[in-house]
């Protein structure tokens, strides 16, 4: 999984709407791999805007594959109807940033480790390129993962990435109160 989706970046441009990058089918509740594993696949898959067809017997699903297959905010990201590419903007040691604009001109993150160990991952807000749609918003992030706020301070957001793992966020501006 990890080799067939990283490998997809360079070709990421040619995405478009009707014109699809295809790494293969999902391999989530097939055995083989984590919890985090699956997580980064279908998060890697969305930002590739990859068809997102289930490769597993839907008719023994445990719960957690379930909750991973059926995450509607991940998978919004892969249906965002721009098809806009991801990008891989940050790169060190065994983490890597992909960011992909979306329609609504708020941005996808995903944050991850390639490692064997726990890695921390970090992003800066102006790397997202969202100074254009600021204009006197602020910023705000969710993880799609979590399904909550993250704090939005400083120059950057980090987290602890766990091993083969993904935080994925979407950022967007809002209007101050």
């Amino acid at each position: 999984m990890e080799s067939i989706g990283f490998s997809q970046l360079p070709i990421a441009s040619y995405s478009q709407p009707g014109h699809w990058n295809d790494p293969d089918m999902l391999e989530i509740g097939n055995g083989g791999m984590t919890a985090d594993e699956y997580r980064t696949h279908i998060s890697l898959w969305s930002l590739l805007a990859a068809p997102l067809m289930a490769g597993n017997d839907l008719r023994s699903m445990t719960e957690e594959t379930k909750e991973i297959l059926m995450n509607t905010e991940v998978i919004a990201i892969d249906q965002d109807s721009e098809a806009k590419p991801v990008k891989r903007i940050a790169q060190e040691g065994k983490t890597e940033v992909l960011v992909r604009p979306l329609e609504d001109n708020s941005v996808a993150v995903g944050l991850f480790n390639r490692g064997d160990q726990p890695a921390e991952a970090s992003v800066r807000w102006d790397s997202l390129n969202l100074g254009e749609v600021l204009g006197g918003k602020a910023l705000q992030a969710r993880d799609l993962w979590k399904h909550e706020a993250v704090p939005v301070t400083g120059d950057r957001y980090s987290a602890t990435v766990p091993v083969h793992g993904v935080v994925m966020l979407k950022v967007s501006a809002v209007s101050e109160r």
